[in-house]
């Protein structure tokens, strides 16, 4: 006998008639937990697109205010949220969407001081910041407490996505070992199209779910990358290195 109910079998009836999904994979995806560490271009997709499918206990951490060149991309926030923490924005939008959900804001940067306590908490970590250093934070984290994560990547008109399962394949420092340099393009230097982080949020949702449930194939060893402006897309296959020193014996 199903655990949800009346209007939450309405709410969710179109994941519960995906194939593999069903009333027992949608009680599970309300008995998740997922940390979504950024609140920005990827992070509002992300966040919109989990919060709807019904993850019962979502976590964003984000330090920074709402700005008004935010709005062009980052759809979690509105104009007045100008001045707000992302974080609370955040709550209030997707608290509005669907009253399901649970969420956790820390309105602090993830840093190495933090960071294993907070992921502590939760089953999957999606990766919606912009910045390295973060990411090798997240990468440690999650492999110390053998827990997947979602990275994703924009700039411009292009993106990137790939899935990290602690002992099925490479980790983010496999494949990204050295810091960009100074002189890399950002988005503040090179722009971004806010659909480009609507498709790569959207991707890292897919991911998230999968691996949840155990459905389908994740981008494991994969790099799936997306070009918007010639509409190409292609995969690339990483492997795990042996040397790599978060994962590897290096």
């Amino acid at each position: 006998m199903s655990s949800l109910t009346d209007k939450q079998i309405k709410r969710y009836n179109r994941n519960i008639l995906l194939r593999d999904f069903g009333v027992d994979g949608q009680q599970k995806l309300l008995n998740s937990k997922v940390l979504i560490v950024g609140a920005g271009g990827l992070g509002s997709p992300v966040a919109f697109y989990l919060a709807a499918a019904g993850i019962g206990t979502l976590g964003i951490v984000d330090s920074d205010e709402v700005d008004l060149s935010n709005l062009q991309r980052q759809i979690m926030h509105s104009t007045q949220d100008l001045g707000k923490a992302k974080v609370q924005s955040a709550v209030e939008t997707i608290q509005a969407l669907n009253g399901d959900v649970k969420v956790v804001p820390y309105n602090v940067p993830l840093n190495e001081d933090n960071a294993n306590e907070i992921i502590n908490d939760y089953q999957l970590v999606v990766d919606a910041t912009d910045n390295f250093s973060t990411r090798q934070t997240i990468n440690r984290a999650c492999m110390k407490q053998s827990k997947p994560f979602i990275y994703g990547g924009v700039l411009a008109m292009q993106g990137q996505a790939m899935s990290i399962i602690p002992g099925q394949g490479p980790c983010f420092s496999c494949v990204f070992r050295n810091e960009p340099p100074d002189n890399a393009p950002t988005t503040s230097t090179d722009g971004i199209l806010g659909a480009m982080a609507g498709a790569i949020g959207s991707i890292q949702v897919a991911e998230a779910v999968k691996i949840l449930l155990d459905i389908g194939t994740p981008l494991v060893g994969r790099i799936l990358t997306i070009d918007l402006m010639n509409m190409y897309t292609d995969q690339i296959e990483v492997k795990a290195d042996v040397n790599c020193p978060v994962c590897g014996n290096g």
